[in-house]
C-alpha cells in the first residue's frame, strides 16, 4: 500500500483546528502541527519526514507567513505550500505567487475545502493517470467509428488531431499496453489516410468542391482577407513545421495572442520546391512552370535555388488579386541566428508594415542534419523527442521574440508550414536510372518503378498538376512511413536511412499542416 501524504500545518491557532486535523487523519493524511513559523521550519529541517505539502497561516506572531515561506523555499523549493489567509487582495496574491505559493485557502475554512484543495494539489496527477485508459478507449472507439464511416478530409484532420493530442500525453501511456495500442492505431490511420489521398488527390487539384484547403489556397483564404480589412500582417512560414510541433508550442503564445487554428494540406510532392512555391504563388507546379518559367526550377529538394523567387511569386499573387500594398511587401528568410537577429532589429525599428513575409528554415535544417549527425539522432531518436526539441527551440528562439514584439505592435500574424515530415521506418524498393532524383520519399525520372501499395506511381503527372516536359517523365511518391531504396545494396541502405524524418511523400505528418491566425490581445 502507498504511504499516506504527510502534511505540515503551521498556524498559531492550531489548537482550535484539532477537529480539522482529526478529520484529515481519518481521511488518510498524516498531519504534523506547528504553532509558529520557527517550529515549522525546525520540523522541516529535520528531514526525518518528507512532507507532501505545507498548510501555512499568513498572520502569525513572530515570523509571519511570508517570512516563513521564504525560509521554506530556502530549504525545499519544490514542496507545495498552501497559504491560509484572511486576504484576497490582488497585490498580496501576486507577491505570494511570485514566491511559488501553490494554492490559497481563505478563512474561515472548512475541512471539506482543505480536503478538496489537498486532493487537487497532491492527487490530481494520479487521478488523471487513472482515468487515461477510459478516456483513451473512448477516443479509440471514436476514431474507429470515424474511419468506418468513409471520412472526408475534415474527418481525417479531426482523427489526426485526436491522435496528436494523445501523442502529447504519451509519457502517461505506459500501463496496460496503451502505448502499443496507440502506436498501432496511429500506423493504421496513416496507411488508410495515404490510400484516401491517393484515391482523391487528382480530383482535388481538378477543382472538386470536396477538396481540402491546399497550399495554393492559403494566401487567398488567410492573408488577403486580413489585408483587405486594413490589418498590418506578418505572414510567417516555418519550413517543415509539423502540426504536432505547433500543438506543443501553442500554449506559449496564449498570453500574447488570441489563436485561431485551422488546417491546410500540402500539395504533392510534399517537398519545399513544390509546396512552398505553391504557397506563395497560389499556383500548382505545372501552372507555375507554364506562367512563370523564369521562376520555376525543378532540382533536388533542399537547394535554396528552387525557392529564390518567393518574393516575386507572392508579389505577383497579390497584384493578381487587386492588392496594392503601402508600404510595399517585405520579404525575409532566416537561416541562422545572425539572420534572425537582423530581422528582429527590423521589426523593432518598423514604424508600419502592410505585409511582411518571413520564412524560417530552422526545423527543416534540423530535419536534414539529423540524418547526418549521431548527436542529433541521440537528441531526437523518435517523434516524441523531436517534438520536445522543437518546443525547446521555439521557446528560446528569435522567432518567439519576434512574435512577442509583433503582438506588442498590434499586428496580425498568419503562421503556417509548407509541409511536415514523417518518421520513416520501412524501406521499399524503387527502380530508376542514374538521372533519377535522390530524395528518399519521392523520385523524378524516366521508367521508374515502385512497389504497389507502398508508393504511388504518377504515370500522368499532369493529373497531379505537376510539370511534364516530356512523355517519359514520371514521379513516384512513398506512402505511409516508407522510404525508397534501390535494389542494389538494398539492406545496406535500408539500415542507413531507417529512422529518419523525411518528406515529399504521402502521410498525415507531411500533408496536414497548421494555418494559425494570431490576433494580439489587448493590453
Amino acid at each position: 500500500m502507498s504511504q499516506p501524504h504527510q502534511i505540515l500545518w503551521i498556524d498559531d491557532e492550531i489548537e482550535a483546528l484539532q477537529p480539522h486535523i482529526l478529520v484529515l487523519r481519518d481521511r488518510g493524511y498524516g498531519v504534523t502541527p506547528a504553532t509558529n513559523g520557527e517550529d515549522g521550519i525546525a520540523l522541516l529541517k529535520r528531514r526525518n519526514v518528507q512532507y507532501s505539502a505545507i498548510l501555512l497561516d499568513q498572520v502569525m506572531p513572530g515570523k509571519d507567513g511570508m517570512a516563513t515561506l521564504d525560509a521554506i523555499r530556502a530549504i525545499n523549493p519544490q514542496v507545495p505550500v498552501i497559504f491560509v489567509t484572511q486576504s484576497s487582495d490582488e497585490r498580496f496574491i501576486e507577491v505570494a505567487l511570485g514566491k511559488q505559493v501553490t494554492d490559497f485557502l481563505v478563512k474561515p475554512i472548512g475541512v471539506a475545502q482543505i480536503v478538496s484543495t489537498l486532493k487537487r494539489v497532491l492527487d490530481q496527477q494520479q487521478i488523471v493517470v487513472n482515468q487515461i485508459p477510459g478516456h483513451y478507449t473512448a477516443d479509440f472507439n471514436t476514431i474507429r467509428a470515424m474511419k468506418e464511416s468513409t471520412p472526408g478530409w475534415q474527418e481525417w484532420v479531426d482523427i489526426y488531431v485526436k491522435l496528436l493530442e494523445w501523442d502529447l500525453v504519451s509519457e502517461r501511456l505506459v500501463e496496460g499496453g496503451l502505448e502499443e495500442t496507440h502506436l498501432a492505431q496511429k500506423k493504421e490511420c496513416n496507411t488508410e489516410f495515404s490510400d484516401f489521398v491517393e484515391a482523391n488527390y487528382p480530383e482535388w487539384v481538378a477543382g472538386s468542391p470536396q477538396a481540402p484547403p491546399l497550399s495554393v489556397n492559403v494566401v487567398d483564404r488567410h492573408v488577403i482577407p486580413q489585408l483587405q480589412a486594413g490589418k498590418s500582417v506578418y505572414f510567417i512560414v516555418v519550413d517543415c513545421f509539423r502540426l504536432d510541433h505547433w500543438m506543443a508550442v501553442e500554449s506559449l503564445l496564449y498570453p500574447y495572442f488570441s489563436i485561431d487554428r485551422q488546417y491546410s494540406f500540402s500539395i504533392l510532392p510534399s517537398a519545399t520546391m513544390y509546396s512552398r512555391n505553391a504557397l506563395f504563388s497560389g499556383l500548382y507546379p505545372a501552372d507555375l512552370a507554364e506562367r512563370y518559367p523564369q521562376y520555376w526550377q525543378e532540382e533536388s529538394d533542399g537547394g535554396t535555388s528552387t525557392n529564390r523567387y518567393e518574393r516575386h511569386l507572392l508579389d505577383a499573387r497579390l497584384k493578381s488579386s487587386g492588392i496594392t500594398l503601402k508600404p510595399g511587401l517585405q520579404y525575409f528568410k532566416i537561416f541562422d541566428a545572425r539572420g534572425g537577429n537582423t530581422y528582429k532589429k527590423r521589426v523593432a525599428a518598423s514604424s508600419g508594415v502592410s505585409l511582411s513575409a518571413l520564412v524560417v528554415n530552422f526545423i527543416d535544417i534540423l530535419t536534414h542534419q539529423r540524418s547526418q549527425s549521431d548527436v542529433l539522432q541521440q537528441l531526437a531518436p523518435d517523434e516524441s523527442a523531436f517534438r520536445a526539441l522543437a518546443r525547446s527551440w521555439f521557446s528560446h528562439s528569435v522567432l518567439f521574440d519576434i512574435l512577442r514584439m509583433v503582438a506588442a505592435q498590434g499586428a496580425t500574424v498568419v503562421l503556417t508550414s509548407d509541409h511536415g515530415s514523417v518518421f520513416c521506418n520501412r524501406a521499399t524498393r524503387a527502380r530508376g536510372n542514374r538521372e533519377t532524383t535522390t530524395s528518399l520519399r519521392f523520385k523524378i525520372g524516366a521508367n521508374l518503378g515502385c512497389e504497389k501499395n507502398q508508393a504511388v506511381y504518377l504515370r500522368n503527372p499532369q493529373e497531379y498538376r505537376l510539370p511534364a516536359e516530356n512523355a517519359s517523365k514520371d514521379y513516384i511518391l512513398a506512402k505511409d512511413d516508407y522510404y525508397f531504396v534501390y535494389p542494389n545494396d538494398f539492406y545496406k541502405y535500408k539500415r542507413q536511412f531507417q529512422g529518419g524524418f523525411q518528406h515529399g511523400g504521402i502521410s498525415m505528418g507531411e500533408l496536414i499542416t497548421p494555418v494559425v491566425t494570431l490576433t494580439p490581445r489587448r493590453r
